[in-house]
């Protein structure tokens, strides 16, 4: 029987990279390199290498110098090295988004106790950059529209195939919250949402009151896993 990292391991290398993207975009998949795929690979194995659905944390795309590198979302190689225990000879590059990450990681108890209830990962699942530079889907219009079909596509293969919990999910990032329940409203794909603001943007802007953000992952994430516990 495949287990959830089988799965995830299939649904990351094989989901198809676009072409002609408008707006000067493009897409890069970090799991058709070498050494995210393999650092990936070790990262599931050791987390994820069970059958156990899980609650999805949905961020928007990845970016290029942290899952970019490391193929583990919102994860530098720092984190991945220091936190999740697995050793890279990647540049100790730190990313904010997984600096606050691993503060809410380290605060439900740790990675292994975390992995073992959420998944990390992002409505679409390949790198978008525009000049070189970090790109979101939603960042143009023309882009959104051309991304769409493959969004829901992502969507739903993580969903029904890879295997998440239904129940309830949690969206990071405003805006991306506003898409995902769009879609959601459509494909009914989770019964319950709960939107939150992004890791990079609480580091970016809201850094002061970084202690309250944290509890506030921490309440609505306890209260996601209660709520599965419950209905076993």
């Amino acid at each position: 029987m495949s287990t959830f990292a089988d799965r995830l391991l299939h649904f990351l290398t094989s989901f198809p990279l676009p072409t002609g993207l408008p707006d000067e975009a493009t897409a890069l998949s970090p799991y058709q390199e070498a050494m995210p795929r393999e650092l990936f690979t070790r990262f599931a194995r050791r987390y994820y290498h069970d059958n156990q659905p899980r609650i999805a944390l949905l961020g928007i795309n990845p970016g290029r110098l942290g899952n970019g590198r490391t193929g583990v979302a919102f994860t530098d190689p720092v984190a991945l090295a220091d936190h999740c225990g697995i050793a890279n000879e990647l540049p100790r590059h730190r990313e904010l988004s997984s600096q606050f990450v691993y503060e809410v990681v380290q605060a439900l108890g740790g990675p292994t106790l975390f992995y073992q209830d959420f998944f990390l990962g992002s409505l679409y699942p390949h790198v978008l950059l525009r000049q070189g530079r970090n790109y979101n889907y939603y960042d143009s219009p023309a882009l959104l529209k051309a991304l769409d079909p493959a969004i829901r596509l992502s969507l739903q293969q993580q969903v029904l195939e890879v295997g998440l919990v239904r129940r309830v999910a949690v969206c990071l990032g405003r805006r991306n919250g506003q898409h995902l329940l769009r879609l959601n409203q459509e494909l009914q794909l989770f019964d319950q949402i709960h939107v939150l603001d992004h890791p990079r943007y609480l580091m970016q802007y809201k850094r002061r009151d970084l202690p309250a953000h944290v509890a506030r992952y921490v309440a609505v994430l306890t209260a996601c896993r209660n709520q599965i516990a419950a209905a076993h």
